[in-house]
């Protein structure tokens, strides 16, 4: 039962993501591509927007082709869980409830992405775990990337706040 669990977790979370990574660097699945969702990171101050977006659309899509498959196991769930951390930072001020803009989804998405890096994939995956090596490596780029946009957010949120605008 476990394991069917998990893959049910899998399936869920990773076709999401793959489907939000499609919306942000494409049109595809009724997205607004690259430069749209560049503008918005742009609004919220994480400059270049480009770069962000491209970033954070291509972990969100990778992250979700992890996670279904169970390949390269924990690298998809820390990717999503990377992605989340900054979007729950980014929705903050709006609160806890999704109905008002707030940060329940990405919440929610973080716990159950952490989650799958704890437990693992469960039986029915197609691949082997991460090497050490690559995992230590992916996990401090990671982190170096999700801790300069959760600061960047942090900054930006905080001059808004102030009643000026920074450049």
């Amino acid at each position: 039962m476990r394991h069917f669990a998990l893959l049910a977790c899998r399936l869920v979370l990773g076709s999401y993501f793959v489907v939000h990574g499609l919306k942000k660097v494409s049109r595809m699945c009724g997205g607004a591509g690259l430069d749209a969702t560049a503008k918005g990171f742009e609004a919220m101050g994480l400059r270049p927007g480009k770069t962000g977006a491209a970033l954070a659309g291509t972990s969100q899509l990778a992250g979700g082709i992890l996670v279904l498959t169970g390949a390269a196991d924990p690298l998809g769930p820390l990717l999503i869980a990377g992605n989340m951390a900054v979007a729950t930072v980014a929705l903050r001020e709006n609160g806890p409830m999704a109905q008002r803009g707030g940060y329940e989804l990405p919440l929610v998405n973080l716990a159950l992405a952490s989650a799958l890096v704890i437990t693992g994939p469960g039986r029915w995956s197609v691949g082997t775990k991460l090497p050490n090596a690559l995992l230590r490596g992916f996990v401090g780029i990671g982190a170096v990337l999700t801790m300069n946009a959760v600061v960047t957010l942090l900054r930006s949120q905080s001059t808004r706040s102030r009643g000026t605008i920074a450049e």
